[in-house]
């Protein structure tokens, strides 16, 4: 189903605030595939319109690879673990310099 680095359009619900809502793009960063396809979560990291100038945010452009259609930035700060069912559809994928610069500001968001 959904793979690491893969774009999904995302049913996040109604959310709090300042967390995603509704049908947005989210980028997949785990688990990795030795949990294999029966483990029922996944976990993203959703993406905005909204350039709000800051270093956690990386910049994704919208591209025939991406499958966005608008300069999107990919909020490292709101990782979160979701069920597979909300999962709308796949929309692309990122470049691996997108997925280093994400994989980065991760590990420092979580100094883990």
């Amino acid at each position: 189903m959904a793979s690491i680095d893969e774009l999904w359009l995302v049913d996040f619900g109604n959310p709090y605030p300042g967390e995603p809502a509704s049908h947005r793009p989210a980028l997949v960063i785990g688990p990795p595939s030795a949990f294999g396809t029966g483990f029922p979560f996944v976990i993203v990291v959703p993406l905005t319109t909204t350039h709000r100038r800051l270093s956690l945010h990386v910049e994704v452009e919208p591209t025939l690879q991406t499958g966005l259609d608008r300069t999107s930035f990919i909020q490292c700060e709101l990782v979160r673990s979701i069920n597979r069912s909300r999962l709308v559809r796949p929309l692309g994928a990122v470049s691996p310099d997108i997925s280093h610069q994400v994989a980065r500001v991760v590990r420092t968001l979580l100094d883990y």
